[in-house]
């Protein structure tokens, strides 16, 4: 508070103290000497005590100063030489409280030299036994122990009879509360979507798998800038009288919950709020702690806390949670500011088992890795990229089978073409929304049709299911990579060597379809995503193999400049 880097104060804030951006909250502020060692104290005691009684914040200002430069072999003087050479003047804190307990009596300036002296010799000795200890304990890098989807599976799937009953409670409300009209007729869409015809959308699914963690102790923490009702007014579990404005949450009413849920609509500050919601899972690893950006594309605000926090938080500190982002994620003519999450920066992120990364393209597989999020014992930062469009898309639908019975599927092969594997000779992996346009032009296709197989779970990479989906295709000729997302973006990169090694196993050429390499994630009209959007669809398609493949690293579309 005295000096950055370099620069002096009076460059840093137009404040005279560097705490008086409180004061605009009505914050109590305590100045505290950092040189006096028990006014510090003081500081602390009085600090906890008015948090304690008043459950409000309370900021203390400490007043000090480096002794050294920005770092130990900094020279300070060069730019604050007045300071540093009244610094140099001063004895060190330790100094002045030994000065201070010898004048009080308590101790003798031998005695006050032998406790410095033998302090500083148990941190020497500490700081040998860690520097002998480098390098001789802790993971190899490959090590499948210390991947995030290593260890046993948990059982995710839920009996009918259960999730029938959650669903009558999640519909529930007070006699006399007026739901909007409209919002109930989509909310009893939901009492028929158990049925034999299905019709499970993501939000339904999605409150079903909460509300049977509550039921299983789990507690539940979902904030985000919309999340109580949802960007794309999907979820609604907060609903609102439309005669008086009161609010409800059946979730938060579960007869059988044994944990609470939190839902809060949060400020608009990617940063604070994700670096608040990566602390509470922190200090709550029981709980299952949501973040929901309003579109994927925000998360860039809060770069810093995925960097530092989530991605690096293993590795530096051995400190890890369950904390899950949902990011809305999905080319549909929004423009570049409402289309991508940036897959590619959390691929690029990922290594030695740190995260996990997902794209389920089913509501039952949504209900599966949420359940199997919270409840595996082996915790790790879950990165969802969610949907847009298919939110509401009939084909994007489950049925109550889907979450009564199996698990999360980090692969999920074609269903036509596994009836006729020997007829196949492409095989066009994707993951994500694409799929589903994908699917629509396959399923016109009356020759030569490939076989579409998503690929749910990026990181960590799904081995042996992917080994295990090209063995039941003996006559393959070729593997495509089809993306919406530009070369330089995307999944591609993260892929591209995964699939030439798998790739190499059989002697297959492994092709990109996608965008070209862009600056920019998203055309900005809607009559140019339209046309890029189905030239990757009939390109990923075709049956000539098409001379972009690995491992020359070329591909379809690719335009450089």
């Amino acid at each position: 508070n005295q000096v950055g880097f370099t620069t002096d104060m009076g460059d840093a804030r137009s404040t005279r103290y560097a705490s008086d951006l409180a004061k605009g909250f009505d914050i109590p502020i305590i100045h505290v000497n950092a040189d006096d060692a028990e006014a510090c104290l003081s500081a602390v005691r009085l600090a906890m005590a008015y948090r304690d009684r008043f459950h409000q914040d309370v900021l203390i200002d400490l007043v000090g100063y480096r002794r050294h430069g920005h770092n130990e072999g900094d020279e300070p003087a060069y730019t604050q030489p007045n300071m540093y050479e009244r610094i140099r003047a001063l004895p060190t804190v330790r100094e002045l409280y030994a000065q201070t307990l010898v004048a009080e009596s308590v101790l003798t300036e031998e005695e006050a030299a032998k406790e410095s002296a033998e302090a500083y010799q148990r941190l020497v000795d500490i700081q040998q036994q860690f520097k002998a200890s480098m390098g001789k304990a802790g993971h190899r890098p490959e090590d499948p122990k210390r991947q995030p989807g290593a260890g046993l599976e948990v059982d995710t799937a839920c009996s009918p009879e259960f999730i029938r009953a959650l669903n009558d409670q999640l519909l529930a409300w007070p006699d006399g509360f007026q739901v909007h009209p409209k919002l109930k007729r989509q909310l009893d869409r939901r009492r028929d979507a158990l049925g034999p015809e299905g019709g499970i959308e993501w939000a339904h699914a999605e409150a079903l798998a909460l509300a049977s963690l509550l039921t299983e102790g789990v507690p539940v923490r979902l904030t985000g800038q919309d999340t109580e009702r949802g960007t794309f007014s999907q979820r609604h579990l907060v609903l609102h009288d439309v005669a008086t404005g009161e609010s409800l949450a059946p979730i938060a009413h579960l007869p059988g919950a044994l944990a609470p849920i939190e839902l809060h609509n949060s400020p608009l500050s990617e940063l604070a709020t994700l670096g608040f919601e990566y602390g509470y899972s922190a200090a709550a690893p029981e709980a299952l702690v949501l973040w929901e950006a309003q579109f994927g594309d925000f998360i860039n605000g809060a770069q810093v806390i995925v960097d530092q926090f989530l991605a690096a938080g293993l590795s530096k500190w051995g400190l890890t949670t369950r904390l899950t982002l949902l990011l809305p994620h999905g080319y549909e003519g929004q423009g570049p500011e409402h289309s991508s999450a940036r897959l590619e920066r959390f691929l690029q992120l990922c290594a030695e088992g740190n995260i996990r990364v997902a794209n389920p393209t089913t509501p039952g597989q949504y209900f599966h890795l949420l359940r199997r999020q919270a409840r595996r014992n082996r915790q790790r930062p879950l990165i969802v990229m969610t949907p847009k469009s298919l939110l509401r898309l009939p084909q994007a639908t489950s049925k109550l089978e889907d979450l009564t019975t199996g698990g999360w599927r980090p692969v999920i092969d074609d269903a036509w073409a596994a009836q006729q594997p020997d007829a196949i000779t492409r095989l066009v992996f994707c993951t994500g929304k694409v799929y589903y346009d994908l699917l629509a032009e396959a399923e016109k296709m009356t020759t030569s049709r490939p076989a579409v197989v998503r690929l749910e779970q990026l990181y960590s990479f799904p081995w042996p299911e992917m080994r295990a989906t090209l063995a039941r295709y003996p006559n393959l000729t070729e593997i495509v990579w089809a993306q919406e997302e530009p070369r330089n973006m995307g999944a591609w990169t993260y892929l591209a060597p995964r699939f030439s090694e798998i790739a190499q196993e059989r002697d297959l050429p492994v092709v990109y379809v996608g965008r070209p390499e862009r600056a920019s994630p998203a055309e900005g009209y809607p009559a140019a995503h339209a046309a890029e959007q189905s030239r990757i669809v009939r390109e990923a398609l075709e049956s000539a193999r098409r001379s972009a493949e690995l491992p020359t690293m070329q591909t379809a579309g690719q335009a450089d400049g």
